[in-house]
């Protein structure tokens, strides 16, 4: 087996389990019933990894469930034909005020674009949703996930894109990846007018991989 499916495979494990501790947490705090109306901003038309559109594989009640992103959903509808699928642009979310009593949004903060954009990602999430549950990466942890690189995205974020081009990952240049530390978050919620949170730290080997924002936690 070569270095780099290794990693790769490392990698996978980690994430999976990360994701279901994240999905144990969200039960536990949550503890959604068969009436609720959930929202899962940033679903994934073509499935890169089994973790990808993991509240719809594992969700009991997948007609409660609806799906928000910018993909044309082909795929997703013909795997998840239970749960209603709405495609949009990226900016204000098309549903009116408290539509849903719980958004589910994971790892999509850090993609949807600059400062303002996510903001605006944060203002919609408490404007349709009663509760949210809304996960992205640390900034600060000594591992980029998303590249696998150790350190490097500790500098700015220009330096990191050239580092990024060099080695032929210029897929996660741009708006991809805008990566926040727990005070970014913070000061982004206030701003997004969220009083009423709790962030949860998950940490990997004593550092803290991710993070795990509960608004308005009943």
């Amino acid at each position: 087996m070569s270095n780099q499916s290794s990693e790769v495979s490392i990698a996978d494990k980690i994430s999976a389990y990360n994701r279901k501790r994240k999905w144990r947490i969200f039960l536990q705090v949550i503890k959604p019933t068969p009436q609720m109306r959930v929202l899962d901003v940033g679903y994934s038309n073509h499935e890169l990894a089994e973790t990808d559109n993991f509240i719809e594989k594992h969700y009991p009640n997948p007609e409660m469930l609806t799906a928000l992103g910018v993909e044309p959903p082909v795929n997703f509808k013909t795997n998840y034909p239970a749960v209603s699928c709405v495609q949009y642009n990226g900016g204000a979310f098309p549903f009116a005020d408290a539509s849903f009593d719980v958004c589910w949004s994971n790892a999509v903060l850090e993609h949807v674009g600059k400062t303002d954009a996510q903001l605006l990602f944060l203002k919609e999430i408490n404007r349709v949703a009663r509760q949210a549950f809304i996960t992205t990466p640390n900034r600060h942890f000594p591992v980029e996930v998303h590249t696998r690189t150790p350190l490097l995205h500790l500098l700015p974020k220009a330096w990191f894109e050239r580092y990024l081009r060099f080695v032929g990952k210029e897929w996660a240049t741009g708006s991809y990846m805008n990566l926040l530390s727990l005070s970014e978050i913070k000061a982004l919620l206030t701003e997004a007018g969220v009083s009423e949170y709790t962030i949860v730290k998950n940490r990997l080997l004593g550092f803290v991989l991710d993070f795990i924002v509960i608004v308005n936690l009943e």
